[in-house]
């Protein structure tokens, strides 16, 4: 039987996908400055976005709290949260002049070598502990993710913008981090 955790997990899998249609239905679309000057598209876009960040912190909670950590969460969790930020970072590129593809690459490309790192300690049987680093990125790429969606609830941008800045920032540092108290492993069979 599958675990709450693990189900809340598989929510933000099916989240995506219908975060993606809701964005490209043109009904939505036309029902205008509902709330913060977003069409209907783009808050309900933005409050699924809400949701399923929520379960990620979530489904970790009720796993440890219950002990419920299984294999399969390991594995499924983090692929669904870098898929949530990476479409949610996409999204907002797609459709607003402040997220530029370049800050897509750098989200995609930490995410690439910190997988990569993963890959190579498991294969030689050790246990990456997170980076301290690694918290603060995703906390604040969920804050800017959230505040930029919402259209920075129609307070000043420049808000919106530090925490992207600050979330890259933390993208960058965290990954170096990771590469860097790892890179034994990367260089010995050189």
């Amino acid at each position: 039987m599958m675990t709450l955790p693990n189900k809340l997990t598989l929510s933000r899998f099916v989240a995506i996908p219908v975060m993606v249609i809701i964005s490209f239905l043109q009904p939505l679309q036309s029902v205008d400055d509902v709330l913060f000057g977003l069409d209907l598209a783009q808050l309900l876009f933005a409050i699924l976005f809400v949701l399923a960040s929520f379960t990620d912190f979530l489904d970790g909670y009720l796993a440890r709290k219950h002990n419920q950590v299984t294999t399969f969460g390991k594995f499924t969790d983090p692929i669904a949260d870098k898929l949530l930020v990476l479409t949610a970072f996409l999204y907002l590129q797609a459709t607003t002049v402040r997220v530029f593809w370049w800050m897509t690459l750098i989200v995609v490309a930490r995410e690439f070598i910190v997988t990569g790192v993963r890959l190579l300690a498991v294969e030689k049987g050790k246990v990456i502990a997170a980076s301290p680093f690694g918290k603060l990125k995703m906390v604040t790429t969920v804050l800017a993710l959230v505040v930029l969606l919402f259209n920075d609830f129609n307070l000043t941008p420049w808000i919106g913008d530090i925490l992207l800045w600050l979330a890259l920032l933390f993208t960058v540092l965290s990954g170096a981090d990771y590469f860097w108290k790892n890179r034994h492993m990367v260089f010995e069979s050189i």
